[in-house]
């Protein structure tokens, strides 16, 4: 009959999710309240990760990486992404927006150059893609990037990068051949922050996630050596899709963290809180929140991982991918608004973590595709 169907992690695998969970709960944990008030970046925690290899999780080993893949990346972000949501975006987008391209599209000398410092976390990675005039509309950017000589010289603005005022390396994409039609003509490059004409313009204060650092970046006659155009000329549409399609995956495996934190701590708060002479966890009203948030979430959960084990395989997974992130953010979502409604009052203070958690669960149906480019990706898919 072939192989059957295995839902179980294996024993490598579960390795890897208890180191994650133990390392979440005692390093990460502690200090998320802290990252979050004080809009603090979380070095410490970078520093861990890079200890334990969860850096290069998508980088081959002979790039100094591990090679675990996509399933095994989503495990992790999930653990970690339950203790911080700061931590786990910017963990996220090191390995999936950042190392994953250079591993699917780089040239040799690219990988030798670049991946072991990604991997060993010498360098930390950002991806360029979003400007002011073109979010979901991707194809609309209008950065620029004219070779002249032996490089290429980038003259533009990019908005709301992840990490992009501490990275060593951004992937940014621009507009190579001006007369090419909406995402066409597109190029990528890596770029590093010593490159003449780059620099970190404002960082955003936001809602959530606020130990992640959110910057613009400004490209003002930035050159880049030719050895740094990723892939081919003109085909950098095509390496920013594959990309987010990964990076789709590892925002799914957020919500889920996000959610579970959410689920954990109300059934924490409903077990201890007492009305009407016993605790509320026995009023059917919260049972049947409760209820609804763990099954959206284990649904959530399968979602996310039968994406990562189509990419791990070199499948296309756009489709998938999209459903993983539309579906767990919206559950994400649900289940912080459920949270803050157990804990009434309480829920509304920051004594409790749940106010943070709703505030964190709100930018996983915005970044890397809003929902409603989801559902377009979704419908396209299903349709052709």
């Amino acid at each position: 009959m072939g192989e059957g169907m295995d839902f179980s992690y294996g024993e490598d695998l579960e390795a890897i999710r208890q180191t994650a969970r133990e390392v979440a709960e005692r390093e990460v944990a502690p200090f998320a309240a802290a990252f979050d008030r004080e809009e603090r970046f979380p070095e410490a925690p970078m520093r861990r990760f890079a200890e334990l290899g969860f850096l290069g999780m998508l980088i081959p080993e002979e790039h100094g990486g591990m090679n675990l893949g996509n399933l095994a990346l989503a495990v992790v972000l999930e653990e970690i992404n339950r203790a911080c949501a700061s931590t786990g975006v910017t963990l996220s987008v090191h390995n999936s927006l950042l190392g994953s391209p250079i591993v699917r599209f780089g040239n040799e000398e690219q990988k030798r150059r670049y991946l072991p410092r990604v991997a060993s976390g010498e360098i930390l990675g950002a991806y360029a893609l979003t400007e002011p005039n073109a979010g979901s509309d991707a194809g609309a950017m209008r950065t620029r990037a004219e070779r002249r000589g032996d490089r290429f010289v980038l003259n533009g603005t990019k908005i709301w990068i992840t990490s992009g005022d501490r990275a060593g390396l951004v992937v940014v994409y621009a507009k190579t051949d001006p007369a090419a039609p909406r995402g066409k003509g597109i190029s990528a490059f890596l770029v590093e922050p010593s490159f003449r004409g780059f620099r970190a313009g404002k960082k955003e204060s936001k809602t959530g996630i606020r130990g992640s650092s959110t910057v613009e970046l400004l490209f003002e006659d930035c050159e880049v050596p030719e050895a740094n155009l990723l892939g081919t000329l003109h085909e950098g549409f095509k390496i920013a899709m594959d990309t987010l399609d990964g990076g789709r995956i590892g925002i799914g495996a957020q919500a889920v963290g996000i959610g579970r934190a959410c689920l954990e701590a109300s059934i924490k708060y409903a077990k201890e809180r007492v009305q009407f002479g016993q605790p509320i966890a026995n009023f059917q009203a919260i049972q049947f929140k409760v209820a609804d948030m763990g099954t959206e979430l284990d649904a959530a959960r399968l979602l996310v991982h039968r994406a990562a084990w189509l990419r791990d395989r070199g499948a296309r997974c756009t489709r998938e991918a999209a459903m993983a992130k539309s579906f767990a953010s919206r559950a994400c979502n649900r289940a912080a608004d459920e949270a803050v409604q157990i804990h009434g009052g309480a829920g509304y203070t920051t004594e409790f973590p749940v106010e943070r958690y709703l505030r964190d669960a709100r930018i996983t149906e915005i970044y890397e595709g809003v929902t409603d480019i989801q559902r377009i990706v979704i419908a396209r898919a299903l349709l052709q």
